[in-house]
């Protein structure tokens, strides 16, 4: 399966428009937003965990990264409130379900395959003072790829022109981009080369932005 594999295109995807697709586990639900590959894949998906629902337990050869949206996502390494920030890499394992419910945007097989950094942050905690209006969260950083989360006040601009192309997901409020607007659950991508500027709404907004790693994307190794 190929969705939205084409890197070198901009791409808008309004999540909440979307239907919820099952997945193999009963009562988990998604809405895929980038895709190479099948049940296997290099994946940018929303997913839901009805109350009670797990998946088995497994390995995440490639990587796991992904973000709680709401509720409580749970596995045997803790629980994770909405706003926290996970990096399971390659070779990691885990049994994730949720007793409560919850929401996560997880992005799936874009690693460096040699990365070995586990861990989790509660991204709020992490903001910098603001400029200009945009206060800012390092969550992630290496050769590849960083990844950040801002809050931008009503009628700030958040801009960003690194190289290696842009990915940013409206967590809550909303922004205007590129002729767009994009609201809660609202998913940008940009190719290399391409800036982004985002102008906050009435309400402000909070988003996860990920750059640079459009270079390294490719199917997972199967």
């Amino acid at each position: 399966m190929e969705l939205n594999a084409d890197f070198s295109e901009r791409v808008v995807v309004h999540s909440d428009q979307l239907e919820w697709n099952p997945s193999p586990m009963p009562g988990v639900d998604r809405r895929m937003l980038d895709r190479i590959g099948g049940e296997v894949a290099r994946a940018t998906t929303i997913v839901r965990y009805a109350p009670n629902s797990k998946f088995s337990a497994h390995t995440h050869t490639g990587g796991e990264e992904f973000i709680v949206l709401d509720g409580v996502f749970q596995d045997e390494h803790g629980d994770f409130p909405a706003g926290t920030y996970v990096r399971n890499p390659p070779t990691s394992e885990h049994t994730p379900g949720s007793d409560a419910g919850c929401t996560i945007f997880v992005k799936l097989w874009q690693f460096d395959m040699d990365d070995r950094n586990q861990f989790h942050k509660t991204m709020a905690d992490e903001l910098a003072a603001p400029v200009d209006g945009v206060a800012t969260a390092m969550l992630h950083q290496d050769s590849r790829e960083t990844v950040t989360y801002s809050h931008i006040d009503a009628g700030a601009t958040y801009a960003n022109s690194d190289a290696g192309g842009i990915e940013l997901l409206v967590i809550d409020g909303s922004v205007d981009e590129g002729g767009d607007t994009l609201g809660k659950g609202a998913w940008l991508r940009v190719p290399e080369g391409q800036s982004v500027s985002a102008v906050a709404g009435p309400n402000g907004a909070k988003v996860w932005v990920k750059t640079g790693h459009l270079p390294h994307a490719k199917p997972p190794a199967v």
